[in-house]
Parts: C-alpha cells; sequence; structure tokens
C-alpha cells in the first residue's frame, strides 16, 4: 500500500495554480490577490468632520460653558461632497456635516449636540481640543502605502478597502470549479421516498458543501447509475465547467464498481489502496483533452469526507496559490483509550475542547462508533484525531495529533 505522504506528494505535483483573472471587486470575492496593492491616493483624501457640528478656532470658543455660552457667527453651511470656498476669521463659525471637508482656519469641530444648533448665529456650551473630531488626510492609508500583501485572501473589509482607493478590478487565482458526483444504483435523492435496498444521497451534498468551505466554486451533479455508458457521458458533459472532478464510490473491487472499470481502461487514473482508516481505496489521475484532475473516493460518508479531507482540500487550496493548504494539527490530551490498525494511519472522528487557561491542557474525545458508514458521529465531530501507522494503542490521558476542522 501507498503511505498518505505519497499519495498526496503524487496529487500536489500534477496541480499547480490557476491562471490569474481580472476580476470586478465582488467576483474577485473570497479568491486570493495575485499582485500586491498600494494606494495611489491619501484615505482619506482630505481632512473632513467625523460629526455633524460646527467648525470653529479653538480661541473663540475657549470660555465656552454651559451657564455662559459663546455665541459665534454661521458664515457657511458646508454639506459631504462639496468643496468650501471660506476661511474662519474670528468671532466666526461654519456648520459641517459629518463627512465634509472642513474650511480653512478650522482648528476643531463641536458636535452640535454641544450647541443650539442655531443660524445664522449659533450658542456653544462646550470647548473642544485641538484637533478634536477631525479626520486628518492620510491617516488611514497614505500615498503609495502597500495596503494589501499578494496572497490575502479577499474578505469583505478588504473588498471595502480596495473600493476606498479606487480600485474596481484585482488580479487574484480564481476559484476551483469542482463538479461532484456519487455513483449507485441504490442512491435516491433527499426529499424522495425510499424503496428496499435503497439509500439516499448524501455525500454529494457533503462534498459540494466541503469543496466550497474550501474556496471552490462547486457543483452537485445528480447520482449516477452503475452503468458505465451513463457514468463516462455524464463526466464527458461536465468537463466543459470543471477544473476538477470528484467522483465518490465504484472505486473498490466489486462486480459493479463502474468507476474503477471505466477509468482504468482510460489508462489516466490510478486506483490505488493507502494506508490510511477510513478511506483506503483511492483513485487519483486526469481526463479530457485539458487532462482534467480527477479524484475518485470511496462511497462510504465518512471514507469520503476523510478522504476529501487529507488529499482533495489541499489540492483546491494549491489551485487557489493558498500558501497554506494544510488544516491545523495541534496536540490534546485523549480522554478516551482505543485500538489502532497495525500499518495504517487512522483518522478517529472526534470533538476538540480548547484549553481553558494556560495551565490547562486542551482535551479531545472520539465521538460515536468508528465504522465508515456513520454519518452521524461524522455531524458531532469538529476535529479528527490523527493516529501514526506504527501506534496500535492510544491510551486514556496521552498526548495525540488533533486535525482541527
Amino acid at each position: 500500500m501507498k503511505s498518505v505522504e505519497e499519495h498526496l506528494n503524487g496529487i500536489l505535483e500534477r496541480v499547480s495554480p490557476l491562471s490569474p483573472l481580472e476580476l470586478q471587486l465582488l467576483d474577485a470575492h473570497g479568491s486570493l490577490l495575485v499582485d500586491e496593492v498600494a494606494a495611489t491616493g491619501d484615505l482619506p483624501p482630505f481632512d473632513n468632520s467625523s460629526m455633524d457640528g460646527y467648525a470653529v478656532r479653538l480661541a473663540d470658543v475657549a470660555d465656552a460653558g454651559e451657564r455662559y455660552p459663546v455665541v459665534l457667527d454661521v458664515i457657511a453651511d458646508i454639506p459631504a461632497g462639496t468643496a468650501p470656498d471660506v476661511t474662519l476669521e474670528p468671532g466666526t463659525c461654519a456648520r459641517i456635516m459629518t463627512g465634509a471637508p472642513v474650511p480653512a482656519g478650522t482648528e476643531a469641530i463641536v458636535p452640535v449636540e454641544w450647541t443650539d444648533q442655531g443660524m445664522p448665529t449659533v450658542r456653544i456650551t462646550k470647548s473642544p481640543s485641538e484637533g478634536q473630531y477631525i479626520r486628518r488626510r492620510g491617516d488611514d492609508v497614505s500615498a503609495g502605502q502597500t495596503v494589501l500583501a499578494g496572497g490575502t485572501e479577499l474578505g469583505a473589509p478588504q473588498v471595502g478597502l480596495l473600493a476606498a482607493i479606487g480600485r474596481d478590478r484585482v488580479r487574484v487565482r480564481p476559484k476551483p470549479r469542482v463538479v461532484i458526483l456519487s455513483t449507485g444504483s441504490e442512491l435516491v435523492q433527499p426529499g424522495r421516498p425510499l424503496t428496499a435496498g435503497q439509500i439516499r444521497d448524501s455525500n454529494s451534498y457533503m462534498l459540494t458543501a466541503a469543496a466550497r468551505e474550501a474556496g471552490a466554486i462547486a457543483y452537485r451533479v445528480g447520482n449516477v447509475a452503475d452503468d458505465p455508458k451513463a457514468l463516462i457521458d455524464t463526466i464527458e458533459d461536465q468537463l466543459i465547467r470543471a477544473d476538477v472532478v470528484v467522483t465518490t464510490g465504484g472505486v473498490s473491487a466489486g462486480a459493479y464498481d463502474v468507476v474503477k472499470e471505466v477509468l482504468s481502461e482510460l489508462g489516466t487514473v490510478a486506483f490505488d489502496k493507502v494506508a490510511m482508516q477510513p478511506g483506503m481505496p483511492q483513485g487519483f489521475g486526469t481526463i479530457g483533452p485539458d487532462d482534467t484532475p480527477i479524484f475518485t473516493l470511496p462511497g462510504n460518508p465518512v471514507s469520503a469526507f476523510v478522504s476529501f479531507e487529507v488529499f482533495v482540500r489541499p489540492a483546491l487550496l494549491r489551485m487557489q496559490g493558498a500558501a497554506r493548504i494544510e488544516r491545523q494539527v495541534v496536540r490534546a490530551r485523549c480522554e478516551s483509550a482505543f485500538g489502532s490498525p497495525d500499518g495504517k494511519r487512522q483518522f478517529i472522528r472526534a470533538k476538540y475542547t480548547p484549553a481553558e487557561s494556560p495551565a490547562h491542557s486542551a482535551t479531545v474525545e472520539p465521538v460515536g462508533g468508528q465504522g465508515s458508514h456513520l454519518i452521524g458521529s461524522l455531524a458531532l465531530a469538529n476535529a479528527l484525531i490523527v493516529v501514526p501507522e506504527d501506534v496500535t494503542e492510544v491510551r486514556r490521558g496521552s498526548g495525540v495529533d488533533v486535525m482541527l476542522l
């Protein structure tokens, strides 16, 4: 059998980052930047008010108080989006709205709550400090400053920043398009009644969600019956919109395992046994005129999920140009004892609890049974305990590696 590392390295050697695309900001959301981005101007681009109120000179309002208000002439009314052509002279002020440019001579803003909101004169009952409530030009971002590094994931704040500095398009690694299909004549779609011998197709839904969580654009295809022609026709029809194809089921040694039967004949997909549990039968290769990568995963739900986490997810992140493609692995104290098969790396569904304080250890507890068909326990897990190939027994209280999901 191949080791987990051998199989994964063989995949990553054949998967490369997708070619960059220049996209509109909202289309680029969730993707990784290719180039660093520098501001071409200051942000804010001018001194402006952070409050609705009055622009004043400090000397004019130094003695303002509730008992003896200062009264000033209001010589201008400045809404946001205008350019004031006025200079404050002694004894004068200007009414100003939030975001509006401050007029020449302004040393502070008096919030409207400190006044009687008067026009054409205003009574001011409190004195501001120098520069109070004025946003200075460039105090957020200065011209020429690098604001986002290459490789940054564009979340909502990053999209907002790009818009604020005037960028409407950026070069990013596109999200890989993943086509996911389940095989098996026994499969029925959720929402439809079951007859004898049938089960519902959960894998295609689970793996589509997993692919989206990995940053991909995922397309779920309805399940395909155990018919070689139907399978190859479906895959070929989907290649036009696929950067990756993922199948689940039909990769063991049974008489009706059509995925292995069909793709073996093409000579571009290798089927191997990998020293892991669950998920021993694995297939990977390319298909179609563009050598589209194809993953063939086992059909049991837990096997399919673990296989996706260990092999498919890192490949999808590599295609997006991510610097880190592996899940975080931490150490924790195991709260239960269990055995593990000799010579295989075992992935145990588990509940991970972080340490409450530096004086305590993080803990992890296996959840449910460990059969590869038990999706109920998988839904309770937030981690996988990773047991090395040469460990056959995990004792209660021992330290273990934990892959956080």
